[in-house]
């Protein structure tokens, strides 16, 4: 009986290292995320069967959010949180840059604040006849 190569169990692909990870909830999902470009494996689109090294940098976009994280362990369970967390580590540019882009978006936010109140009968009247005279 043949003895297990120890460089066997470190082969993993990229969509079932992303899930053990915890950056998607499925494979399913992971892998159209890597199909799809969101996922970038040392600044080259790749393709979900891709197998990981440790040492990589992976360039991750999840909705507003593009994470760049390097690859500090290999694994193709799925554990808990603290566990997945162990696998990688996300690079100070990339928390900085993520950080700002989110206090962006807050004070965009705030900056368009929503009307005090509904408008009245008489305004909505006024509305339509400004729409109406200004060709809108």
């Amino acid at each position: 009986m043949a003895t297990p190569n120890k460089n066997d169990d470190d082969r993993v692909r990229l969509d079932k290292w992303l899930w053990a990870a915890r950056f998607f909830k499925t494979r399913a999902l992971a892998k159209a995320a890597v199909e799809g470009g969101k996922v970038r494996y040392n600044t080259q689109r790749c393709k979900p069967g891709k197998l990981m090294e440790a040492g990589a940098e992976l360039s991750i976009r999840l909705g507003w959010q593009e994470k760049i994280v390097v690859v500090d362990d290999i694994s193709d369970r799925r554990g808990g949180a603290a566990e997945a967390a162990l696998l990688y580590h996300e690079t100070e540019d990339s928390v900085k840059k993520r950080e700002d882009l989110a206090w962006q978006r807050k004070t965009l936010q705030t900056s368009q604040l929503p009307p005090a109140r509904r408008p009245s009968k008489k305004d909505r009247r006024d509305i339509d006849r400004f729409r109406e005279h200004n060709g809108l």
